[in-house]
């Protein structure tokens, strides 16, 4: 993981990145108490995939950027994420999760 090229789907009107959030009910919990995973594409066609296919409407609001995997735990740091959710296949979607670990 450490070595691969990650892409990252990031809005473009505030510039926060595409997450799943496991533990909150939509439009009732706040987005704070519940930061969710980063989801993470290997292929930057399967980012693409995935806004086509699960957002349409909103595709044009959305890019897609690249990451090395060597910058994914400054990223999850600084943003709070808890881990990345990596998408295995962007049509269906199947999502790995995976929790960061933290040792303090």
């Amino acid at each position: 993981m450490y070595s691969q090229i990650y892409y990252l789907v990031r809005s473009k009107l505030d510039g926060s990145y595409l997450a799943a959030h496991l533990n909150r009910a939509p439009k009732t919990a706040d987005q704070n108490s519940d930061p969710g995973y980063l989801l993470v594409f290997s292929e930057h066609f399967d980012a693409l995939s995935y806004l086509n296919t699960h957002g349409s409407d909103v595709a044009n609001q959305f890019g897609v950027e690249s990451v090395p995997g060597s910058q994914l735990d400054s990223l999850l740091k600084r943003w709070g994420f808890v881990g990345v959710g990596v998408v295995q296949d962007p049509l269906l979607p199947k999502v790995e999760f995976l929790t960061r670990q933290t040792n303090w």
